[in-house]
C-alpha cells in the first residue's frame, strides 16, 4: 500500500490531507505548530501526526509539501535526498536556479517531482485546451485573466507570487509556447514592500498578447479567463456554479470583395454555446494523478519542467516589477 505523508497543516494542507485520506494513502501529517496538528487530530482521529520530519520520512513512500513558498526548496530537497517522491505546492522554488537544482536532483535520483499547479487538472481548462487544439477558436489573438479578491493578506509573498503561478501555468499549458518578453507593474498599499496588486503582460511571437490582473485588494472575487480567437471566443469563469465555460461565435470577418477598407470588415455575432463541464473537484483529480504517477512511475502533467517554465516567467516578471515596469526579455 502506497504511503503519502503531508508536511504542512495550515491554510492548504488540510485539503491535501482530506484528499489523500479519501484515496486511502495518507500515512502521517507533520507540522511544527502543535495547534494545527491538534485540529487535524480532532477531525481525523485515525491520522498520525508528528512535529518531526524525520518520523514522517520513515513512515512515508512519498511526501506532499503544503508549506509557505519560501520553504518549498529546502523541504523538497530534503525529501528527494531521502529518495522519496515528492509533490510540492506552487511555486516549486523562489529562484530559477533552485528550481533547476530540484529538477536535476529528482532526475538523478529517479524520483517523481510533481508541482501543485491545480488549474491544469480543472475539467474546464482541459475543455479549453481541446477547443484550442481542435482549432475551434482559430488563431489566438490575445488572452486576459483576472484573479482578484478582498483578502487573504499575505506578508511573505506578493500578489505576483501568490496568485500568478495559477494563471501563468494555465497560459503556458494552453499555448504550449513561451513568451518572448514580460512586463509587470504593481503597488504596495497595505504592507510596505509587498505588492497587493500587479498587472502583468506576456508578449508572444506573432503579436499574441496576454494580460493578467492579480490582486487581493479588490471589491470583486473573480477567477476568469477570456480567450479571443479569430474564429470564436471563449470565457472560463470559475466563480460560476455551473456555466463555467461560454463559447461565443463572435468575431470580425474579412471580405476580399470591397470598394473601401470599411467594407472589408464586418462584425459577426452568432450563438453562445454553454457546454456541460464535469464538476469533479480539481484537487481530487490532481491528488489521484500523483498517486497514479507513483504506481505507474510516469511523468505528471505538472512536472518539474512545467514548474520551471512558470518559475522563469515569474522571475522575469519580478525583475520587471522591481524596475518599475520595464520590459524583460526571456531567454529561449
Amino acid at each position: 500500500m502506497m504511503r503519502i505523508g503531508v508536511i504542512g497543516a495550515g491554510y492548504w494542507g488540510p485539503n491535501l490531507i482530506r484528499n489523500f485520506r479519501e484515496i486511502g494513502v495518507l500515512s502521517v501529517v507533520c507540522d511544527s505548530d502543535t495547534r494545527k496538528l491538534k485540529k487535524i487530530k480532532t477531525r481525523y482521529r485515525d491520522v498520525e501526526t508528528t512535529e518531526h520530519i524525520e518520523k514522517l520520512l520513515e513512515k512515508s513512500d512519498a511526501v506532499a509539501i503544503a508549506t509557505g513558498g519560501g520553504s518549498h526548496y529546502k523541504l523538497a530537497k530534503l525529501v528527494l535526498e531521502h529518495n522519496k517522491d515528492v509533490f510540492v505546492e506552487k511555486p516549486l522554488a523562489l529562484t530559477v536556479e533552485d528550481g533547476e537544482y530540484l529538477v536535476k536532483l529528482a532526475k538523478d535520483r529517479n524520483r517523481i517531482l510533481m508541482v501543485g499547479h491545480l488549474l491544469l487538472y480543472h475539467p474546464a481548462v482541459r475543455m479549453l485546451k481541446k477547443y484550442m487544439d481542435d482549432g475551434v477558436l482559430g488563431t489566438i489573438r490575445y488572452i486576459y485573466s483576472q484573479r482578484v479578491n478582498l483578502g487573504r493578506i499575505r506578508e511573505d509573498e506578493n500578489a505576483l507570487w501568490s496568485f500568478g503561478p495559477h494563471d501563468i501555468s494555465v497560459i503556458l499549458y494552453l499555448l504550449q509556447k513561451e513568451p518572448t518578453k514580460v512586463m509587470a507593474i504593481g503597488e504596495s498599499y497595505l504592507m510596505k514592500g509587498v505588492a497587493d496588486v500587479v498587472f502583468l503582460i506576456l508578449y508572444f511571437h506573432q503579436k499574441m498578447l496576454v494580460h493578467i490582473h492579480l490582486s487581493w485588494l479588490d471589491p470583486h472575487k473573480m477567477r476568469k479567463f477570456t480567450i479571443v480567437g479569430d474564429k470564436k471566443m471563449a470565457v472560463f469563469d470559475d466563480m460560476e456554479a455551473s456555466e463555467k465555460i461560454k463559447l461565443y461565435d463572435k468575431g470580425v470577418d474579412f471580405s476580399t470583395k470591397f470598394s473601401n477598407v470599411s467594407e472589408a470588415l464586418s462584425l459577426r455575432s452568432g450563438d453562445i454555446l454553454i457546454p456541460k463541464v464535469d464538476n469533479k473537484e480539481p484537487l481530487s483529480i490532481e491528488c489521484r494523478e500523483f498517486v497514479d504517477c507513483l504506481v505507474k512511475r510516469k511523468t505528471p502533467l505538472s512536472d518539474g519542467q512545467l514548474a520551471l517554465r512558470v518559475l522563469k516567467v515569474l522571475g522575469s516578471a519580478q525583475e520587471s516589477l522591481d524596475s518599475g515596469g520595464k520590459w524583460v526579455q526571456l531567454n529561449s
